[in-house]
């Protein structure tokens, strides 16, 4: 059965996947069983955003937190990224999605970054999703480095301080050229940013299921839609300057 699409649909949808771990830890399976099972809620939530005509989907999929984790873990994560963009790409390319990896790849394998460098080529002219990986990502990564540019222009003379206003400091950021994130979902029961596009994500409305990541459905999806079709964003403004403006769009 087709589910329902609720009438305002965000822009930019953003998912902290998280309860890869405790699922496959609930059953007994180690926590790479957990991440490969993540796969699946992903593919789903790539093709939901396209069927709704969403713009953009940015899926957290490695913080720069994440290197702590026990060597094993991150080892099989890689393995896993490898693998899955071996397997993925084609059909992406063939349905229009645009990939693109944020985050800090110097720290990669030099074959992850070939691979990464090979897949955002291949779909650079696709139409369709706008798909963002977030790998070795940190949203205070991110601030930071798109500081050091501005500081490097102004230091070359090319920038003057006084030029950097919101706009210009955004176009250093990751996620230049799309629209700022407006759902944010996390998913395993927890209620945090955890450092994930601390600017992007300024105005986001923030959904968080109890579901873990690896269980999260088509109807969790609708759930968090429904409830992003269900809010007023005012932006600093009033809920009656806002609503004729809604009324009349």
């Amino acid at each position: 059965m087709v589910s329902a699409v609720p009438n305002i649909v965000p822009r930019h949808v953003a998912i902290t996947m998280d309860g890869n771990g405790r699922w496959a830890a609930a059953r007994g399976l180690a926590r790479s069983a957990g991440h490969k099972a993540g796969l699946d809620p992903v593919r789903m939530c790539i093709q939901e955003c396209t069927r709704r005509k969403v713009t953009a989907l940015t899926l957290f999929a490695f913080s720069s937190e994440n290197w702590r984790r026990p060597v094993e873990e991150v080892a099989s994560l890689m393995g896993l990224f490898v693998e899955a963009l071996d397997r993925e790409i084609a059909e992406l390319h063939a349905n229009g999605v645009r990939i693109r990896f944020i985050g800090d790849r110097q720290t990669l394998s030099v074959r992850l970054q070939s691979q990464i460098m090979a897949a955002e080529h291949k779909t650079a002219a696709n139409e369709g999703l706008r798909l963002q990986i977030a790998m070795s990502y940190g949203g205070r990564w991110d601030i930071v480095q798109a500081a050091q540019k501005l500081a490097r222009e102004s230091a070359s003379g090319a920038l003057r301080p006084q030029d950097i206003d919101e706009q210009r400091f955004a176009s250093h950021l990751q996620l230049a050229g799309l629209p700022d994130a407006e759902l944010l979902i996390r998913t395993g029961g927890e209620q945090r940013i955890s450092n994930f596009l601390l600017w992007n994500a300024a105005y986001a409305e923030l959904f968080f299921s109890e579901r873990l990541w690896p269980e999260f459905a088509v109807s969790d999806l609708d759930a968090a839609f429904t409830f992003f079709s269900g809010r007023q964003r005012r932006f600093g403004l009033t809920g009656e300057q806002v609503a004729p403006a809604a009324r009349t769009s």
